[in-house]
């Protein structure tokens, strides 16, 4: 059984930048399909970004096109968050399935879950 530890989170201003990681640990992330979510005061956990194990895939939520970025090593999964803006407060989870062929931004699909981090983008 996989266990993720999130970090990386913290304060920004708007249009600052923050690199989070997912570090795992019990098994390796190879055949585990990795997702990041986040939640807001008051509103629904929401999936942003994932990857796949099988051909690498990633996905990416629309309002984090093109400023986020997913990578992945066998160990660690990171979130690269460029331009963040005040609507990316939120406290940031990361989640695995197994397998992960194939990665979704639903929460049902994913059996493992970090505790969280903080992000807050504030000025």
């Amino acid at each position: 059984q996989v266990q993720l530890v999130e970090s990386g989170g913290g304060l920004v201003q708007p249009g600052g930048s923050l690199r989070l990681s997912c570090a795992a640990s019990g098994a390796t992330l190879d055949y585990y399909a990795i997702g990041w979510f986040r939640q807001a005061p008051g509103k629904e956990r929401e999936g942003v970004s994932c990857t796949s194990s099988g051909d690498g895939g990633t996905y990416y939520t629309d309002s984090v096109e093109g400023r986020f970025t997913i990578s992945r090593d066998n160990a660690t999964v990171y979130l690269q968050m460029n331009s963040l803006e005040p609507e990316d407060t939120a406290v940031y989870y990361c989640a695995a399935e197994s397998p992960g062929i194939k990665c979704g931004l639903y929460n049902f699909e994913y059996d493992y879950w970090g505790q969280g981090t903080q992000v807050s983008v504030s000025s």
